[in-house]
């Protein structure tokens, strides 16, 4: 009979497998970004997820137990889909916006699956375990943050085109003149 702890574990193989997997697809996707900000937060991302792959299999440890990966079809999906919006937005306003798009759907799996790993931890007992879930969800949570800041700031406006922007444009110079007139009625 399968318990938690082996659910457990076959998620902890899983997200490790995952996180190998991000390693060595975050550098395309910060050479395919072309907004300075993004290339910085994917870079950063790196580095954090890096040191996730050291946490993990300190998890393991935790728990007696050999660092050892299960493929992720989920992140093996994801990074696909992501490599084919990078190859068919490369040049356009919109690459950033798609990169972004494509990051954070990795981020809310991971998200998810960190959540339940942290709470699984708990359960089991293992305090250190889930002390070190807790923290790598914590940077997944700020790194799905940081990328919705930069869609905001600039990557979804940009995305826009020229045509797009300049209705943007009159959208937004039309909604503050009519402001403007109720306020001064």
């Amino acid at each position: 009979m399968k318990t938690l702890k082996d659910l457990f574990l076959d998620e902890l193989a899983d997200m490790y497998d995952a996180e190998r997997r991000i390693v060595k697809a975050l550098p395309k996707m910060a050479k395919a970004a072309t907004r300075p900000d993004l290339k910085a937060a994917i870079q950063s991302h790196l580095k954090e997820t890096e040191g996730h792959v050291t946490k993990l299999e300190q998890v393991f440890q935790t728990f007696d137990e050999k660092a050892k990966g299960k493929t992720c079809e989920a992140t093996v999906g994801l990074l696909e889909e992501g490599d084919e919006i990078a190859a068919e937005f490369k040049g356009s306003p919109a690459i950033n916006a798609a990169l972004i798009a494509a990051a954070q759907k990795v981020e809310h799996y991971e998200i998810a699956s960190y959540g339940c790993l942290h709470e699984w931890a708990g359960l089991l007992g293992n305090t250190e375990a889930a002390s070190l879930l807790e923290e790598i969800l914590g940077e997944e949570k700020t790194a799905n943050r940081k990328l919705t800041e930069v869609a905001r700031a600039s990557s979804n406006e940009e995305a826009l085109g020229e045509s797009g922007a300049a209705e943007h444009a009159e959208k937004d110079y039309a909604g503050k003149r009519s402001a403007k007139l109720r306020r001064a009625a």
